[in-house]
């Protein structure tokens, strides 16, 4: 103990010397002193120059707890032993601490444990405007994790280790009460932290209805503000690194050899050696447009007063009414300049060279260019269009398939050209007739040829009769149409075909004679090689150049090059007679067409398309498509819209519904344009030029009235070889499938599929 008392008072000693040299080291630097209240100026050193000893504070209480470790029982008898020689020391220091009162007074008592002494200290009782005064913090389980105590009954422990139970929540009656009488409920959640409802700040309040609203939660961000190109530009790109390895050293540290370039440099600058490079002088004029501003959105300014025409006053010859007066000469010399009407006075001489210059030329062309001048020049405003934007918007080609795109068989006929072709109903068969009188029927899918006949003279047309109950064509020969059943056809159709072509009783003879007889062979004379029926059209009629069916398939129209009543001949097969629709037409018929659905008949001449009603035997309507000379035509399966396609490498497309002129103008062949058709199913049609190519479109039409055709080229088909300036002579359609047949110059037949 004395051992131990000694060497805690050298050590207070040594303190207390060094306090002593660090005051006198202190002193000479500043001579300040701070001073408490309660301290004068003469008991400076009321503390002898020794430092007071902080209060110990013992956290152990054994009056509120009834259990204590062993471990903590030999603490408080070590604390005993330190106490007992600390004594004297403590009662020294006890008259200074009781005069600050810093700190609350302890009480010494005698533990129950232990029966020790020990230092207690009263609890601290706060001021009333302090900030746990009235209230304290309702978390008292600390920032754990709430989820752990989902299933108990308590929520945690507090400082002391005691259990926080949980509130009681009462019901969703309850809650519901509770929301009634509070009108602020429906802006407050639940917490589960300090196990109560919160309530929210505008904030989050708002934050919520952004989450409703389907808008992001900060209410800063800006969804259309510019991207910021990070990573786009020079000097911008990201550079990925090949490897993770560390950098060397040299790339960090500076280079040596760097140091002595730029020195170098340096030095040569300073010694004049390298001079740096001479500002550029902005001295020279650069000229620019004074006119090239953009136009601005403010009416343009008046434009200059255009100078007045000369009238007859002006003339060196004036005629004598405009003359002055000597009176009117005298008037007009008192008047001031500037209320003149004329500066100038008329006057007459004999010739023009005697006429004198004129002295206020000068003065008139100064003033004028002040006009000019003080006049700013009118801004004419620039449609600037994209030429791009005028090209309309078509759908892809690949969208509106199917249509032919392919040569898919070639049929090849002796030696000279193919005029004309036909496709049967039903899609299967193919005739087709050259300038030798040669008539060929052949299968579409393979090419085959099944039958020919030979005729004297060339096959101007071909017409397949449209019934499905039947099965023949017709053929136009010099003055003669001959009627042909094709071969391996079915009894049945092939019995009623003959019935109807060649009947057992002949109908009555019509009261008007017409000029065009009927005549059928015998019936023992029957066979596939001869026509069953034969119209002999009236001498000098010339070669029928053109056929056309009724949709019923009983009346067939047929256009010669020659003879009268404009070589236009309509003939009923189930009564056998024949008649002229006309008693004289305008001009050379070209072509004709019976309309799908009503009792219509189209006539196309060289220049005009007319239009007849059969039933009321009337006019309706007369087109001018444009063309100087119309090649052939062909109308929609709706009956609303027809083509006409000409010579001169036009093709006029018509609206019946609106005007006789035509509502779209196409020319996209080189060369004169020979045949053209719709399909009967397909929304497509094509033409055919003497170019040797044929076209192919898209061709949509709608019911609605304001809805616009929709025309869109699709393919041009090339395979057709240009013979004698003459290229593909006649197209068809096949009815069931988007299949084309095609006729051509060059003494070949293809079939185009897709």
């Amino acid at each position: 103990m004395a051992n131990g008392l000694g060497r805690k008072s050298l050590k207070r000693k040594q303190e207390d010397e060094d306090d002593g040299a660090f005051e006198q080291e202190l002193r000479p630097n500043g001579t300040l002193e701070m001073l408490s209240d309660e301290e004068d100026d003469e008991d400076v050193s009321s503390d002898d120059g020794q430092l007071d000893a902080f209060p110990e504070i013992v956290d152990e209480s054994d009056t509120d707890e009834s259990e204590e470790d062993e471990g903590e029982e030999e603490e408080e008898e070590e604390k005993s032993e330190d106490e007992d020689e600390d004594e004297d020391e403590d009662e020294s220091e006890a008259e200074s601490d009781d005069s600050l009162h810093v700190f609350p007074k302890a009480k010494t008592v005698v533990s129950d444990i232990t029966k020790q002494p020990k230092v207690v200290y009263p609890e601290i009782e706060p001021d009333y405007d302090s900030d746990s005064s009235t209230e304290e913090d309702p978390n008292r389980v600390g920032n754990i994790p709430m989820h752990w105590y989902d299933d108990l009954p308590h929520i945690g422990y507090d400082i002391n280790g005691q259990k926080v139970l949980r509130p009681a929540r009462g019901d969703e009656l309850d809650k519901f009460l509770a929301t009634v009488d509070d009108s602020s409920a429906w802006t407050s959640a639940f917490d589960k932290n300090t196990q109560m409802d919160k309530p929210l700040t505008s904030e989050e309040l708002d934050i919520i209805r952004r989450l409703y609203a389907g808008e992001n939660p900060d209410a800063g961000y800006d969804p259309y503000e510019p991207m910021t190109e990070w990573f786009t530009g020079k000097g911008k790109e990201e550079v990925m690194p090949l490897s993770g390895a560390l950098q060397p050293k040299r790339r960090f540290i500076p280079s040596k050899w760097e140091k002595q370039k730029v020195m170098k440099i340096v030095r040569a600058i300073r010694q004049g050696r390298i001079l740096p490079s001479k500002p550029k002088s902005t001295s020279k004029f650069e000229p620019y447009a004074i006119w090239s501003d953009p136009p601005s959105n403010h009416p343009p300014p008046l434009p200059a007063p255009k100078p007045p025409l000369p009238t007859n006053a002006e003339s060196y010859n004036p005629p004598e009414e405009y003359l002055p007066t000597e009176e009117e000469r005298k008037a007009w010399e008192a008047q001031d300049p500037e209320d003149r009407e004329r500066d100038f006075l008329p006057q007459k001489y004999s010739s023009l060279r005697l006429v004198p210059a004129y002295d206020q030329f000068v003065k008139e062309r100064f003033n004028r260019q002040l006009d000019l001048y003080l006049a700013p020049r009118v801004q004419r405003v620039k449609l600037n269009i994209d030429p791009e934007s005028l090209i309309p918007k078509l759908p892809s080609p690949n969208s509106l398939k199917p249509f032919p795109n392919y040569k898919s068989l070639q049929f090849l006929h002796p030696s000279s050209r193919v005029r004309c072709i036909s496709v049967s109903p039903d899609g299967a068969w193919v005739v087709s007739g050259d300038e030798d009188g040669n008539v060929s029927l052949w299968e579409i899918m393979v090419g085959r040829e099944v039958k020919r006949w030979k005729f004297k003279g060339k096959v101007g047309a071909l017409a397949w009769c449209p019934r499905i109950d039947v099965c023949y064509f017709a053929v136009g020969i010099e003055d003669t149409i001959h009627f042909l059943i094709p071969a391996n056809i079915d009894s049945a159709i092939l019995s009623l075909t003959q019935s109807v072509l060649a009947p057992t009783t002949l109908p009555p003879a019509p009261a008007s004679p017409s000029p065009v007889k009927w005549t059928t062979p015998s019936s023992n004379t029957w066979s596939l090689d001869t026509p069953v029926l034969t119209i002999d059209l009236p001498a000098s009629s010339g070669t029928p150049n053109h056929f056309c069916w009724h949709r019923k398939g009983d009346y067939l129209s047929s256009v010669c090059t020659g003879g009268v009543h404009g070589g236009v001949w309509i003939h009923q097969v189930t009564r056998r007679h024949s008649q002229a629709p006309f008693k004289k037409i305008k001009g050379s018929v070209q072509t004709v067409l019976f309309h799908p659905l009503k009792p219509h008949f189209f006539v196309a001449t060289q220049q005009y398309v007319r239009i007849y009603n059969l039933s009321e035997q009337k006019l309706v309507k007369t087109l001018i498509p444009g063309i100087k000379w119309i090649s052939s035509m062909d109308v929609h399966p709706s009956g609303d819209h027809l083509i006409v396609g000409g010579y001169d490498r036009k093709l006029c497309w018509f609206d019946l519904e609106l005007s006789e002129k035509p509502y779209k103008v196409l020319r996209y062949h080189s060369r004169a344009i020979r045949s053209l058709q719709f399909h009967p199913t397909y929304p497509l049609f094509a033409s055919s030029s003497d170019d040797g190519s044929i076209q192919v479109f898209h061709s949509r039409v709608y019911n609605d009235l304001m809805t616009d055709p929709l025309i869109v080229p699709l393919k041009i088909l090339r395979g057709h070889k240009v013979v004698d300036g003459l290229g593909v002579l006649q197209i068809r359609w096949c009815n069931k499938h988007p299949w084309l047949v095609s006729a051509a110059a060059d003494s070949s037949v293809a079939v185009w599929c897709s």
